[in-house]
């Protein structure tokens, strides 16, 4: 199947500055909701990711994501939101991107046109088998993330990716490779758009699915989160007396001797057994 950049494609609209502004964003919009229909098509790929992302966790590997410009930010979202919120470490999910920190914020000129960078990044983190490696690129183009995950595949790292092309080059090089096909974007290129949308969607089943796999979760609450906040503890409080079926003061108090949600309610029903 020969590689076509869909991403790069004329957008489906023309003359945007001629537009409204209500124009603008219904359009917008009309092209936004074709995303979720792209994804839910990769739907088989990405459980197979999830499934090896499970593995790995489990026998204390990583997780690494790796990318460039507002692919390797959202990797970064998606890995520091980690711990907060099902309490794990902050070494468990890491994420990477081209040009280091610094290009979190600010772009950095030729970063992700490194071949030998990505590689040299992961080392930093001491990399081995035990872990696994996603590479997030919308266009599926990108040297420092395809470098990176051929030099893993002959490390025997497995390696995932994330992209928006059909048969990309980062496609061919992930073992397991995640392709959501948004088509043009509204501003033609502007790969934030959509393609960041579908990645964005991707990287939330990736973690989410993989933590409740974990036992992260409790019934559908987060009770292993770190009570980071005010609005945090009350959520903790109100998880803690609905499972128990206790009032808000006891809960209260349970929570501030246990620190976690999971470990108060274990306490307590620990207790009322010993009774």
């Amino acid at each position: 199947m020969a590689f076509i950049k869909t991403t790069e494609k004329e957008s489906n609209y023309n003359h945007l500055e001629k537009m409204s502004t209500l124009e603008l964003l219904q359009n917008i919009n009309n092209e936004d909701k074709t995303v979720p229909l792209a994804v839910e098509k990769a739907l088989p790929e990405i459980q197979k990711l999830v499934d090896q992302i499970v593995l790995k966790l489990k026998n204390n590997g990583r997780l690494f994501y790796i990318g460039a410009g507002t692919s390797g930010r959202l990797g970064i979202v998606d890995a520091s939101e980690c711990p907060p919120t099902f309490g794990v470490p902050h070494e468990m999910v890491i994420g990477l991107i081209a040009g280091g920190d610094i290009a979190i914020r600010k772009a950095v000129e030729f970063a992700e046109d490194s071949v030998n960078q990505g590689w040299y990044d992961l080392q930093n983190h001491d990399i081995s088998k035990k872990d696994i490696v996603i590479g997030i690129a919308a266009s599926g183009t990108t040297p420092y993330v395809i470098e990176a995950l051929k030099k893993c595949n002959l490390n025997n790292i497995i390696t995932g990716s994330i992209s928006c092309n059909k048969n990309s080059p980062l496609s061919n090089t992930a073992k397991y490779p995640i392709e959501v096909v948004v088509g043009p974007e509204f501003v033609t290129g502007s790969s934030r758009m959509k393609a960041g949308t579908a990645q964005k969607l991707v990287l939330n089943m990736l973690t989410t699915s993989t933590m409740i796999k974990l036992g992260k979760v409790k019934g559908n609450k987060m009770v292993d989160m770190q009570l980071s906040n005010n609005k945090l503890v009350d959520r903790g409080i109100k998880m803690i007396m609905s499972e128990l079926n206790i009032d808000r003061s006891l809960a209260k108090s349970l929570l501030e001797q246990n620190k976690n949600v999971r470990t108060a309610i274990i306490a307590f029903k620990n207790k009322k057994n010993e009774n």
